[in-house]
């Protein structure tokens, strides 16, 4: 469900877009979710002016595949995998696309429309909880003990959460404990009601999360992230396990010790060794 929720970087729009949308309808459908234009940062950084601290060339290059110009050894983008520790996908757009998104953004930075373009950030967003209801809901649609009302799979047939009430999940996406932390409810919330990243695109085609299910997957995973310093570690059993087979093994050690003093004699025989003695 989240194979992308760890991914952010300068634009994180990855939906197919047509040559004929505008650079503000590729910008809402692909960037929006993770990002504002002179808003602050949401779930990827603030866009306002990055046309002017990066050239043309080099933003056609990370937009399209910001891991391998990382790869390639440009600092400038490795300087971002570093900041963010998410490298984004590659995007489904054209050049020209992308120059519409880009003029997009200089002309909304620099004019009276600047931060307008999405809600205040999620590091300012309050921190609702969600309620008792909502976060049983969502553990059980996360494990997949409820199906998703338009029949998309359960999370953790990809994720995992660190949860002592919860059996493990599947490890082809990414670990989702403190995603909470890391994105604020406005970020998961946009992930899901808009995800621009291409596996949950194929995963849930035409199997949209309602707003109830989301509601209830977000204030799931805000009280995984809350309560996860209390939770054992995977390892815990294991642990346990090696104590108490070492503790079994130091027993074994001071009986054995502890027998070797006893008399190797039987009691009856120094009584009758005594007897033939006293006569």
């Amino acid at each position: 469900m989240f194979a992308a929720l760890l991914v952010a970087g300068w634009l994180s729009g990855s939906q197919p877009a047509t040559a004929q949308e505008s650079g503000k309808d590729v910008f809402q459908k692909s960037c929006a979710a993770c990002h504002s234009i002179g808003a602050g940062r949401l779930v990827g950084p603030d866009l306002k002016g990055v046309t002017d601290k990066r050239p043309e060339d080099w933003l056609l290059k990370f937009i399209k595949s910001s891991a391998s110009l990382a790869k390639s050894g440009d600092k400038a983008a490795q300087a971002l995998f570093e900041e963010y520790k998410m490298p984004m996908p590659d995007q489904a757009l054209s050049d020209e696309q992308i120059r519409k998104v880009l003029a997009h953004i200089k002309e909304t930075g620099s004019g009276a429309a600047a931060g307008k373009e999405a809600a205040a950030p999620a590091a300012q967003a309050p921190a609702v909880e969600g309620t008792p209801a909502e976060i049983k809901l969502g553990g059980e649609l996360f494990e997949g003990k409820v199906r998703f009302a338009n029949g998309g799979p359960s999370c953790n047939a990809c994720h995992h959460v660190t949860s002592d009430a919860l059996l493990g999940g599947g490890v082809l996406a990414s670990e989702l404990t403190l995603v909470f932390s890391r994105m604020g409810r406005q970020g998961v919330s946009a992930i899901l009601g808009n995800t621009p990243f291409p596996v949950m695109q194929a995963a849930y085609a035409g199997k949209e999360f309602s707003d109830k299910e989301i509601n209830a997957l977000v204030g799931f995973l805000q009280q995984i992230d809350k309560e996860h310093a209390r939770q054992m570690p995977k390892e815990w059993g294991w642990r346990m396990f090696s104590a108490g087979a070492g503790g079994m093994v130091v027993l074994i050690g001071i009986f054995s010790l502890a027998g070797r003093r006893r008399k190797k004699r039987c009691v009856n025989q120094d009584i009758y060794d005594r007897q033939i003695k006293s006569e």
